[in-house]
């Protein structure tokens, strides 16, 4: 019976299975994306062979580097284990390693310790994965026996970024003595820790580690890796209070989840929410494009004077300019997709297409609305640096026509006759004769300007600096002058009106 015991501890049931029908397949689709199994065998320090599989997106930009969570299985378990993992955390840009520790699954190895030399499995990987440089941060994951072997680890490499530990216990002879309770062994209590000590012995002669060394409470006050701890309330196995003790004596940021369930039941989904939260939190992953193009962005659409590639979120234009059109229009429809890139058929309008059906739709309402886009001669301001461009020249010159025998003023009612003589914002009502000055316009030159006046980028605007003090001063003066003659003309009036009393009196006192 003791041998047994004994077996149980260092030597479980090893897990017979096939890696290709227990873990993911060498390429998958989750969640609309596509990773991929890159299996790999890694060698510890007692020349013992780890089969490893590492879970990636099948591809990943340039220059971009991925957190990585290595995944600890339990006692009498492997990497297939892991299963759950990826679900959890490859759709957050977070990618997966997990191992088949020494003496589990098809790893080498004749004994496990239940974390005492699986810390040392675990050194190989992180050190292998420190090497790689598409790996950011690394996190552990790890359950019982692999959340022991995350600890005793923690503690010795704080570079470690976050910890998720399931089911640890915080003693190994305490734990040992607990369950011949809970397996109800009928022996007296001295009967069992002479069975327990002799069992210590032959633990340490077979799998090389005393049982004593594990107390995992000793180095949680050692360990300040941030860590979500999470236990079943209903474990028999490894009872909640385990749990409790190594979290009351952790030194790190830490918090606790408790849930229904045992020690190998399935966990709830709100738990692994938590745990996706944390790692998110602790490892702070790039955002990615969801789909990504292999080849080079090399092909580009012309847009006047820009030039925007296709791969650059050409649909997002599309989307932009869809709601501009909505908005104008006060048909707001969000359910509607944006059209895919253009292709070259002539039954999908181009982005150049698109624009000029929507610049038209733009409204000025603000005399100021067009001030970025003019110089200090009142001119289309030059965005890419070309000042003798035929765009700028001929919104130039048509800014200075006379229009009915008046010349076109500062005033702010013809500078919104300005905006709509450009066709940032002409109404189909407007009796002006000055909003009609662009029929004549080339397309093609009138195509140019209502990009360029659209496409200028937030950085590039130079609006237009306010008149100084004595300008202003002039313009009110020049606004009150007539006000100022009505007035003198008024006076003079009144002045004359008092001189003809005067006289009028003047007379009647000689008459008298």
């Amino acid at each position: 019976m003791i041998e047994q015991f004994i077996n149980f501890v260092i030597r479980p049931p090893r897990a017979d299975y096939n890696p290709d029908q227990y873990l993911w397949d060498s390429e998958f689709t989750l969640a609309g994306r596509k990773y991929k199994r890159i299996d790999l065998e890694l060698t510890n320090g007692r020349g013992h062979t780890l089969k490893c599989s590492h879970y990636v997106p099948a591809t990943v930009p340039e220059n971009t580097a991925l957190p990585c969570v290595i995944y600890c299985h339990g006692n009498s378990g492997c990497r297939a284990d892991a299963n759950e993992a990826a679900v959890i955390l490859l759709p957050s840009n977070i990618t997966l390693f997990t191992l088949d520790f020494s003496g589990s699954g098809l790893s080498g190895g004749d004994y496990v310790s239940l974390g005492w030399h699986e810390k040392d499995d675990l050194k190989c990987v992180v050190s292998y994965l420190r090497k790689d440089k598409q790996i950011s941060c690394i996190g552990l994951w790890g359950r019982s026996m692999g959340a022991v072997t995350s600890l005793l680890y923690g503690a010795e490499d704080p570079s470690i970024a976050g910890m998720v530990l399931d089911s640890a216990f915080a003693n190994l002879y305490d734990l040992m003595m607990e369950l011949v309770d809970v397996y109800k062994i009928r022996v007296p209590k001295f009967t069992v820790k002479m069975a327990v000590q002799y069992m210590r012995r032959v633990i340490q002669r077979r799998a090389k580690f005393d049982i004593m060394d594990l107390n995992v409470v000793q180095y949680a006050p050692k360990t300040f890796i941030p860590a979500l701890f999470g236990h079943g309330s209903k474990d028999i196995f490894i009872q909640p209070h385990h749990c409790d003790r190594i979290y009351d004596a952790y030194a790190g940021d830490k918090n606790i989840i408790k849930f229904d369930g045992d020690h190998n039941s399935p966990r709830p989904q709100f738990y692994y929410d938590s745990v996706s939260i944390f790692f998110y939190n602790v490892l702070r992953p790039p955002l990615i494009p969801a789909v990504l193009s292999s080849t080079k962005l090399e092909k580009y659409y012309d847009l006047g004077g820009l030039k925007v590639g296709t791969g650059k979120n050409e649909s997002l234009l599309y989307e932009i300019i869809s709601s501009l059109r909505a908005v104008s229009t006060d048909k707001a429809s969000s359910s509607s997709a944006p059209p895919s890139a253009p292709n070259g058929s002539s039954s999908t309008k181009s982005v150049v297409e698109l624009l000029a059906e929507s610049v038209t739709q733009i409204s000025i309402n603000n005399e100021n609305d067009l001030d970025f886009l003019l110089d200090e001669e009142h001119n289309l301001r030059e965005v890419d640096g070309d000042s003798h461009s035929p765009e700028s020249r001929l919104l130039g010159n048509k800014s200075h026509e006379v229009q009915n025998g008046e010349e076109c003023s500062l005033s702010s009612s013809n500078r919104e006759s300005w905006g709509r003589c450009s066709s940032l914002g002409g109404n189909s009502d407007d009796a002006s004769s000055s909003g009609r000055c662009t029929a004549n316009l080339n397309p093609q030159k009138h195509h140019q300007i209502t990009l360029r006046a659209l496409a200028t980028p937030l950085r590039r605007l130079r609006r237009k600096r306010s008149p100084r003090t004595k300008d202003r001063k002039l313009v009110s003066f020049s606004w009150r002058k007539p006000k100022k003659e009505k007035m003198e003309k008024e006076e003079r009036e009144t002045l004359t009106q008092r001189l003809r009393l005067c006289f009028l009196g003047h007379k009647r006192a000689q008459s008298a």
